[in-house]
Parts: structure tokens; sequence; C-alpha cells
């Protein structure tokens, strides 16, 4: 697991105080624990169920939710039993929400691997995310009230995200409704995640805020730095190039594109409204080096700049400082 701490600034390398190496170790040794988890509780007896429930598991992740929230109860108890079955419950939802959002998008390839959808059909896929959340549900339960409304709260942010990519702006303006669904469909469980650190940890009930403002503002920035990775043609993306954009789903980039009006903005845009032309991978390659895109990690900066400014409510230290190198990463990051 230390490759995927070391991937969001998280190494030994820029750790070199004895209490910061202590708290890396613990995050590791956490991780490894949370994996562990996640490989008990998402088993099934019927071997359909079984195989579907497990296979973006297997595919891989960064595991950024348990990772975050794994840090957040550094401020408190440690990864406790209860803060391990935390980080699983933040997880297995994320995972969940993927098998609904690969359907939805009629996504062909999730981490690498042909999507649950296209293995098994839609209706499989849809149900392998509903066990996936009532697994989370079952979790969830013996961990208190606190942490079944908070996951009750994101559970409906989750689906209003959705609910409103899929309905559009309306009346709205784009950008503006694009993070709001940013804020939803992504901010909305990373800051569960690192809230849930602090709630299950029992640390200071007081960090509550910071750690919840700054998972948000991260989550947007994350996904952010995401509509710009769909514009790689890098193979350690997992996706093909320009993977949303065929699909039509909105991004930054595009949403940029379509408040242009200069000729060239204006030929691009048609030029990627035809996914299947065979011009179409040209086109992605040239929004990639669009101004639209340099704008877009603009916005990702602003909103990174949020969750540094949330994190002055924290204690300094090796938990402070690994959620700044975090935010940083995040941004950063180029798969």
């Amino acid at each position: 697991m230390t490759t995927i701490a070391s991937a969001f600034g998280l190494s030994r390398d820029r750790f070199a105080l004895p209490n910061e190496r202590a708290a890396l170790d613990r995050l590791e040794q956490g991780l490894e624990r949370v994996e562990v988890r996640l490989s008990e509780v998402l088993r099934f007896t019927d071997p359909v169920a079984d195989s579907v429930a497990r296979y973006l598991k297997e595919a891989g992740g960064k595991r950024v939710r348990p990772m975050l929230l794994l840090l957040a109860a550094q401020l408190g108890e440690g990864a406790t039993d209860e803060v391990i079955d935390a980080a699983a419950v933040v997880e297995i939802t994320h995972l969940a929400s993927l098998y609904h959002d690969d359907v939805m998008d009629e996504a062909d390839v999730r981490r690498g691997v042909p999507s649950t959808h296209t293995v098994w059909g839609n209706s499989i896929a849809i149900l392998a995310g509903d066990l996936l959340f009532s697994r989370a549900a079952s979790l969830t339960a013996p961990l208190g009230e606190d942490v079944a409304e908070l996951q009750a709260r994101t559970f409906e942010r989750l689906c209003l995200g959705q609910l409103y990519e899929t309905l559009g702006p309306r009346d709205a303006d784009p950008v503006e409704h694009y993070l709001r669904v940013l804020a939803d469909k992504t901010g909305s469980l990373i800051a569960a995640a690192a809230e849930l650190g602090i709630i299950v940890s029992g640390a200071d009930p007081k960090y509550r805020a910071p750690m919840r403002e700054f998972g948000e503002a991260i989550g947007v920035a994350f996904q952010l730095v995401d509509d710009v990775i769909d514009l790689s043609s890098d193979p350690s993306t997992g996706k093909s190039a320009g993977t949303d954009v065929r699909a039509g789903v909105p991004t930054m980039p595009t949403l940029l594109l379509d408040g242009l009006d200069d000729s060239a903005s204006v030929n691009l845009r048609d030029k990627l409204s035809h996914g299947e032309a065979d011009g179409f991978t040209d086109a992605v390659a040239e929004l990639e080096q669009h101004r639209v895109t340099v704008e877009t990690r603009q916005v990702a900066l602003e909103w990174q700049a949020r969750g540094l400014a949330a994190l002055k409510g924290l204690p300094r230290g090796p938990v402070r400082r690994g959620l700044e190198e975090f935010a940083r990463s995040v941004v950063d990051r180029q798969t």
C-alpha cells in the first residue's frame, strides 16, 4: 500500500522527521487493513453476485477516500477496528456509485478493464451497485447514529448530483451547474470520508467542519483534474483519450469551450461532436492543448486553495502536513 500513499505525495522521502515517518507507517498499515476488510465484506454466497461485487475492487483504484479518512483519524485514536470499517464503508459506497455511473454514461472501460455492464449487462451492473450500497449500510449501522446520518445525507447528495447531471443546467449557468454537480457527486463522499475520520476516531468535534470543508473542496479539484486527464492518451490513465467527451458527458474543458465563439473554437466543437468520426482523436488532442484545459487546471487550483485554507483550523503536525501534501498532489497528478 506504500505506492497508494506515495502517489498522493505521502512518501518516506518527503516525510523525514520521526513523527512524520511514524504517521506514514500508521497510514500504510491502516490501508493494508482496509484492503483486507474490503476482501472480507465484498463476499456473497451466490457466485455471480460474488464475482460482480468484487469486480471493480479487484481492478484496483486509488483508495483516496479511505486514505483521507485514515489520515483524519490520526487526530483521534487512529486506526481502530471501527475506523477501518468506516474506511471500508466510504470505499464500498464509491465503488457502488461507479457501477451505476458507468451504466448511465455508457462507459466501456473502468480502471483499465471492461466496465461491469459490458461484461454482465446493465441490469446486473445496477443490481451489483445496489448490493454494494446495501453492504455499506450494514457496516454503517454499528458505527452509531452520527455515522448513519452522515452516510444517509451523503447518499442523498450522490443521487442528487447524478440527477442534476442528467437533467442538465436548464436555466442555470452551465459552469456553475457543473461545479454543483461535482460538489455533490464527488466532493460529498470525499468530504464524508474526511469527517468520518474525526467522528469514528473520537477526535475533537471541532475538527469536523474543517475536515468536511477540506474534503469537499479537494473532491471538486480532484474531479476537475480528472476532466483534464480524460483528454490524455497516456495508457496509464486506464481509459481511452476523450472517453467522457465521446460519450457526451459534460466536462469543464468542453463547457468552457462552449462559451467561446472564435472560429477555431467553433470548429473544434464541431469536430468533437462527432465522436465516431475519423478526426475525433485529433480533436481530443487539440482540446488537450487548448486554453480551456489550462483554465480548467486553474479552476482546480482555486478549489485546492479553498481546501488548504480550511486546514488552518487543524493543529500543526504530521496529519496537517500530510493533508497539505495530498491536496497539492491531487492537482499535480497526471493519472
